[in-house]
């Protein structure tokens, strides 16, 4: 219509107003039909007819179809088709007649073209996704699932989609039986110069032994809450909602304290800006006993709706006996700090171990596989040779478990801890199981041995469990001053034992007995304890 409009404009001279009445008569019928039969027909037909019409009609007919079509013919198409066609399906099909694909075949399956069929991979993805499923759902597989193939190799990836990133579980997918192979290989290594250790003890249910599990709050690129563990040597999360060595029940608590810090608005903590307020939780379970323990680790004191989430919580998960809040505001890779507050309960869990009942706070050292400490404990007494005659120093105490245990065969027992929350455990501890020969003394070990030496007092039997960095050289020599009849080293890294079992051999000391326990299956970590006696 405007082009019309335009037209009368120029050929009448007309004005807009009068252009704009005429459509309203007879002669604007017209001109509006002559638009659609013959002007406006003829300028669209135009196109189609004229030069113009043939330069777009070709394309379509004519020059466009041949266009399309010429390069199926000619050599431009040609250099293209053949790679797609040609060259690409004789390159693929020459594989499977040609002697590399049968090559390929024949180290798959022995030289049968089964694997083209589906049949054997199919039985072995079928073989996969069972071990994967029945390993994944279990509570505690048994010694026979556990070291069977159906479990080892690329099926036990499946029980960890993070392992490769975690990197806590180096032996994965390795099944239980090659790993105490290599343990007792590697352990009879290092003990080669000092006798033949005995055969590794094993764990019957390797599986969720982590009766203490720590996971780490922050935030995904979409400012999604997540939790887990850090990336293998760097602090980059990542997400894990179950892990095949820690509690089930613990796992499932950080999950549902994911899901209220959404409820209640709380922010993770931010290890770069100091923004956000949660930053760990830390779960401690009673293996005996079921007591849980849930540690809040914040990052400033106060904790919104204190009320409100406890009880939110404990309406998910009844069996929660204490909540503690622990504050770390410090820019420390540690993660627990100094102070904290008991928002529900005691404030601590109980555990039974040996007959024993220990008494277990958030700081307080506690083995984390209470199953397999039962048997290390029993190896140190057999190789204490205890005979109700003897003074005995639990160096590394802890909360007196292994000190406690030896009370039961000594004389009288003293034992020596660093952390002050430990040894108000042990003395609780003792107290509660009416321990009367065993005192407990905050301090480093080397200075209150030295200080033994000084007195002149004799010490007949020494029970060390060092951190895993070993015993210190100034403890050493205070252990070669004050000469110990007997030494029971528990080590929970056979390297650092090696060495300091170089020092005493030097001084005097010859290693009797050893024996490596499972304390951490999947993991490539080990326990030793050795008997050493005066030469």
């Amino acid at each position: 219509m405007s082009a019309n409009r335009t037209w009368d404009k120029e050929t009448k001279g007309e004005s807009e107003k009068s252009v704009r009445k005429k459509p309203q008569k007879d002669a604007g019928r017209e001109t509006q039909k002559k638009p659609k039969k013959d002007s406006g027909g003829e300028n669209r037909k135009k196109p189609e007819k004229g030069p113009g019409g043939e330069d777009r009609k070709k394309p379509e007919k004519d020059s466009g179809g041949e266009n399309r079509k010429k390069p199926e013919k000619g050599p431009g198409r040609e250099n293209r088709k053949n790679p797609g066609k040609d060259s690409a399906r004789e390159n693929w099909k020459k594989p499977e007649k040609g002697p590399a694909r049968k090559n390929q075949i024949e180290f798959g399956k022995s030289g049968e073209r089964v694997p083209r069929k589906g049949t054997e991979r199919s039985a072995e993805a079928e073989g996969r996704k069972g071990s994967g499923r029945d390993a994944g759902n279990h509570t505690g597989p048994g010694r026979e699932r556990a070291t069977g193939r159906e479990t080892g190799g690329k099926g036990k990836q499946r029980l960890c989609p993070v392992a490769s990133k975690c990197g806590s579980c180096q032996w994965i997918n390795k099944s239980y039986d090659e790993q105490l192979q290599a343990k007792a290989a590697r352990f009879r290594r290092l003990m080669e110069p000092y006798g033949k250790p005995e055969p590794i003890i094993a764990m019957e249910q390797p599986a969720h032994y982590r009766c203490k599990v720590h996971a780490v709050f922050g935030e995904d690129r979409k400012h999604g809450i997540i939790s887990g563990t850090y990336e293998e040597k760097s602090h980059r999360i990542v997400p894990i909602d179950s892990c095949l060595i820690e509690n089930q029940k613990a796992d499932e608590i950080i999950v549902s304290i994911r899901g209220l810090l959404r409820s209640f608005k709380i922010r993770p903590y931010n290890e770069d800006t100091g923004f956000g307020l949660l930053r760990h939780v830390l779960i401690r379970v009673g293996h005996a006993t079921g007591q849980i323990m849930v540690v809040l680790v914040l990052g400033y004191p106060v904790l919104p709706s204190k009320k409100n989430f406890v009880k939110a919580l404990l309406q998910l998960h009844p069996e929660i006996t204490t909540i503690v809040i622990n504050v770390n505001g410090r820019d420390t890779s540690m993660v627990l700090g100094e102070k904290e507050e008991v928002i529900y309960g005691k404030g601590y869990i109980e555990d039974e171990l040996c007959g024993m009942t220990f008494r277990i706070s958030a700081k307080s050292f506690y083995q984390v596989n209470p199953v397999q400490t039962r048997k290390l404990y029993e190896k140190a007494m057999e190789y204490a040779c205890l005979t109700g005659k003897e003074t005995v120093l639990d160096a590394y105490c802890g909360t007196g478990t292994i000190g406690m245990l030896a009370a039961r065969q000594a004389a009288r027992v003293l034992g020596v801890e660093l952390n002050k929350e430990a040894v108000r455990d042990a003395i609780s501890n003792a107290k509660q199981n009416q321990v009367s020969n065993i005192r407990f003394y905050q301090g480093d070990a080397g200075v209150f041995l030295l200080q033994m030496a000084e007195n002149g007092e004799k010490l007949d039997v020494l029970l060390m469990d060092p951190p895993r960095s070993g015993s210190s050289e100034a403890f050493l020599k205070a252990v070669a001053k004050i000469r110990p009849r007997r030494i029971v080293y528990v080590s929970c890294n056979p390297e650092t034992l090696v060495q300091d079992l170089k020092f005493l051999v030097k001084n005097g000391y010859t290693t009797e007995k050893s024996a490596a326990v499972d304390m951490f299956p999947y993991t490539e970590g080990i326990e030793a304890v050795v008997s050493l006696s005066l030469a």
